[in-house]
């Protein structure tokens, strides 16, 4: 099922110098997982750059709050209710709106639930991943394509360095490992059909733990601080020790954006894997939850060490020095500043719904606004 909105008005990106707005301007651009939380912000961004969106994604969770539903996402966009294990579904969609640019973020992208249904997480993000670069591959206006994937993706030796692109892929759990099986299954296409003369550019993104407004999933820390805060009720922190690469959600978003914009100037040297993760040390899930409550001004915490019997990595870290010196690309928002646009937000999709999607615009103008006034683009 397709729906698409009449173009926004109060949608617009103030005049900046970052070419990324001419780029995306007028593109046919396919974002899958447009329902979910990075997807959401994605599609959002490209609308305000002018690109001529469409969404592949499952609906959002009946009776959940949902960013796409409350930053009204599928409003000045083509949304495409489908499941990227369907790969008919897939092909039909890129043989009916010939994407130029995709951006497939689609995933089951939980840990803890990817013990629970393992076969679904393998299904989701494996197969489908199988499914749009196959699709693409019969497509011939795709002209570049990111597959975004996850830190997770790497073997963790629970190293206090960062890990490079080059690491081995691996993953303990069956979220991770799938995120690990989707950058082979990538640079396998990538080696066998793309980047010939003609052929579209194939990139993969591993980003870092991010939070940001508008996410709701289960077993995350930030979900689980804003639910404990609406109830009233204590949040049982689990792992409180554990350090993660902690970012704002439009840090590696803008890092797509970037290498997008490569593949699609035809520079070969740039389909390959790229790291997008915050400078600095690594933050702990305790300092994280007790700098969010402090800023809310309030919450119930419990911290119980190894509270879960699944395993989950201790320390983990992006080793991001290629995205910097090769693409041009570094982290904006430290912890303090994600942490109160993020507040900011959440904030406001309590107590003044409506006005939840300008607060996303502005944040995204706000951003590019940092961008601009830098000498990296």
């Amino acid at each position: 099922m397709a729906r698409r909105q009449s173009a926004l008005e109060d949608l617009a990106v103030t005049a900046v110098t970052s070419p990324l707005p001419a780029l995306y301007r007028g593109k046919r651009v396919l974002v899958t997982g447009h329902t979910g939380f990075k997807g959401g912000w994605l599609a959002t961004w490209l609308k305000m750059m002018g690109s001529r969106v469409t969404g592949l994604a499952l609906p959002p969770p009946p009776g959940r709050p949902s960013f796409f539903e409350s930053a009204r996402v599928q409003e000045g966009m083509t949304s495409i209710t489908a499941d990227v294990r369907d790969f008919h579904a897939v092909s039909r969609v890129f043989q009916e709106h010939r994407p130029e640019i995709v951006f497939h973020n689609a995933a089951q992208a939980l840990v803890r639930r990817s013990y629970q249904d393992p076969v679904e997480t393998y299904a989701t993000n494996v197969l489908g991943t199988v499914h749009v670069l196959e699709a693409a591959r019969q497509t011939s206006s795709v002209r570049a394509l990111v597959v975004v994937t996850s830190d997770k993706c790497y073997e963790n030796h629970e190293w206090l360095w960062g890990y490079r692109e080059q690491d081995a892929m691996g993953g303990f759990d069956p979220y991770s490992s799938s995120k690990g099986c989707a950058e082979l299954v990538t640079a396998a296409y990538r080696r066998s059909f793309f980047g010939a003369k003609g052929r579209g550019l194939v990139a993969s993104a591993r980003a870092g733990n991010v939070i940001g407004g508008g996410d709701w999933s289960d077993d995350r820390l930030i979900p689980d601080l804003v639910r404990g805060i609406m109830a009233g009720a204590k949040v049982v922190i689990r792992n409180p020790h554990a350090l993660r690469p902690w970012q704002h959600d439009l840090d590696p978003l803008h890092g797509y954006l970037m290498l997008a914009r490569r593949l699609w100037n035809r520079e070969r040297e740039f389909a390959e894997p790229w790291n997008f993760g915050p400078q600095g040390t690594p933050v702990s899930v305790s300092d994280l939850a007790r700098r969010w409550v402090r800023l809310w001004g309030r919450g119930k915490m419990q911290f119980r060490k190894n509270g879960s019997r699944m395993h989950e990595a201790h320390h983990l870290k992006l080793d991001c020095s290629k995205a910097h010196t090769r693409l041009g690309w570094e982290p904006r928002l430290g912890v303090d500043d994600m942490l109160r646009w993020t507040v900011e937000w959440y904030r406001k999709s309590i107590r003044e719904p409506r006005d939840v999607r300008q607060l996303t615009c502005r944040q995204i103008t706000k951003f590019m606004e940092l961008v601009s006034n830098s000498s990296l683009h």
